[in-house]
């Protein structure tokens, strides 16, 4: 009988490690993705702000454009030629840090 519990004790010690192993686990998992959502949720108002900010210059140029049409067009496909690479990069990059983040989470960004 004193076998028997002894075993039984052992059985319950350790059990409970492993709830507290995974609960840590949980936790820092949790940390995670509350890191993870917080940098997205940054990102998403950069990216906002910047829309903004796009749309703002958009508008002016279509104030410009009113009064010389070509001019305002030629300078606008200027602007977006050289600022094009740019914005490729930063996509790219954006992109590939991402679909990290998901695979970290054990998510296929494809099943997305």
């Amino acid at each position: 009988m004193q076998s028997r519990t002894r075993k039984l004790e052992e059985e319950v010690k350790g059990l409970q490690e492993q709830l507290e192993l995974c609960q840590r686990e949980a936790e820092a998992a949790q940390r995670e993705a509350k890191q993870a959502l917080g940098e997205r949720d940054q990102t998403l108002a950069q990216l906002r702000a910047h829309v903004a900010d796009m749309e703002a210059k958009y508008e002016e140029i279509l104030h410009i454009e009113a009064r010389c049409p070509q001019d305002s067009l030629d300078r606008l496909l200027a602007k977006l030629r050289s600022v094009k690479p740019q914005w490729d990069g930063a996509v790219l990059r954006l992109h590939a840090r991402l679909k990290e983040q998901l695979r970290q989470f054990g998510l296929n960004p494809l099943d997305l």
